[in-house]
């Protein structure tokens, strides 16, 4: 019996492997919120190459004789409708895929296997919801072509033992008639083993607390986490600690301007499902006046360049400056301002005043430290900052996210 080439029983053989580890992951992201985001990404690279091997699949079909039909009639027409539909489902799900990522109202970069670029298709973001419903309903589809082959296969080997199968084989051998459908179950099992694990149950007492926080107009912080219980408290308040009379000493003049060293660093971490993504703001400025042993005077202000946010993953930055985070095409910058401060400790103290950021305006607070003595002292200190009040993590892909972001800081300065 003739066989197929080479060529086009080894881009069977890998697609069939491919589209099984693609339907055994495809339905799961959906539920994965920002836990998927790593496995969103190889989904689509995984897509993109189906689409480049089916063309190749489509082009050796007519480079290379094929084996004649064996079975006419309507069995011979269902199989070959069967055929028909799958290079369709081949091509029509990573088309759909791509124009679904283009169209998304997020614009996240697709590197192919975290390498090469991949444009986004030139269409309207009207487009969103038909491509979406097309690439689900495709994703039925194929599903169901795909049993149907797997059928027929069966039914010519196992019922009329014709020896059909053969011809999609490189060798008569039971190994790989056993090995290679096996390495189609594979993938199967592959992509479930390599969802990640569910995320632990929020505590019973964190919707309510975020409830409350919705309802506080004017609230300036979300609850923050149990490690963070003294910064969230100094937040909720700020508002008492702005009407508290001003000390009876007073500086006597204004206090000194301080120049912040190169080499200083504001990081930011936050919760998603049980890990934590971290990262950084590579560019900011800050001008700082401020008397130690009168804090009451201080004049602080940090401007940050939302641009430079990176947690060190190319795809995931391209999402931070995108409109469901930091929105820095409209934002570019945030900025805090604070007028005085309150000593808390021999080295501690605390800062309340204003953060801007995506066009919002909240009552912010801030502790840090002074260490060191004279003309040059470092400082650091930490922040818990609600996102929702902000619209940063508003999507679908930050569900899993923890409604606070910790902030830190640590820098040197130099009195000017």
């Amino acid at each position: 019996m003739q066989r197929y080439s080479l060529a086009a029983i080894f881009l069977h053989w890998t697609i069939a492997i491919l589209l099984a580890f693609q339907i055994s992951v495809g339905w799961a992201l959906e539920d994965l919120g920002a836990r998927g985001f790593a496995l969103f990404q190889l989904h689509k690279s995984v897509g993109i190459t189906i689409l480049v091997l089916t063309l190749a699949r489509i082009a050796v079909r007519y480079w290379k004789p094929r084996p004649a039909p064996v079975e006419g009639g309507w069995q011979g027409a269902l199989a070959k409708t069967v055929h028909a539909g799958l290079y369709l489902f081949m091509l029509g799900a990573p088309l759909t895929g791509w124009a679904l990522v283009s169209t998304a109202k997020v614009k996240v970069p697709t590197l192919i296997f975290g390498v090469i670029p991949l444009p986004h298709l030139p269409l309207p973001i009207s487009a969103h919801e038909l491509a979406e419903g097309g690439h689900g309903l495709l994703a039925w589809i194929g599903i169901a072509l795909f049993l149907l082959h797997v059928a027929g296969a069966l039914r010519h080997h196992v019922l009329l033992r014709d020896g059909l199968i053969w011809r999609m084989m490189p060798a008569r051998s039971p190994v790989l008639l056993v090995l290679l459908p096996a390495l189609v179950l594979g993938g199967l099992v592959l992509g479930k083993a390599i969802l990640p694990a569910p995320a632990p149950k929020a505590a019973a007492a964190q919707p309510a607390a975020l409830n409350a926080m919705d309802a506080m107009e004017g609230a300036e912080a979300a609850p923050a986490p149990v490690g963070n219980k003294v910064e969230a408290a100094d937040n909720a308040a700020t508002s008492a600690a702005d009407n508290v009379a001003a000390p009876e000493e007073t500086p006597l003049g204004p206090p000194p301007p301080w120049a912040v060293q190169p080499g200083g660093r504001i990081g930011f971490s936050v919760g998603n499902g049980g890990e934590t993504i971290s990262g950084s703001f590579s560019r900011w400025t800050a001008k700082i006046a401020m008397d130690p042993d009168h804090p009451e005077s201080a004049d602080i202000r940090v401007d940050i360049d939302l641009a430079s946010a990176s947690v060190g993953n190319a795809y995931q930055d391209g999402m931070l400056a995108g409109d469901e985070f930091f929105g820095t095409a409209a934002h570019p910058s945030a900025r805090f301002v604070a007028k005085g401060a309150q000593k808390t400790g021999a080295n501690g103290y605390r800062a309340s005043g204003t953060l801007t950021l995506k066009g919002v305006s909240r009552r912010q607070s801030i502790r840090f430290t002074l260490s060191g003595s004279g003309d040059r002292r470092k400082v650091s200190g930490s922040a818990t900052i609600a996102r929702a009040p902000f619209g940063v993590g508003n999507g679908d892909s930050s569900s899993g996210l923890d409604p606070s972001v910790s902030v830190d800081f640590s820098f040197s300065a130099a009195r000017r």
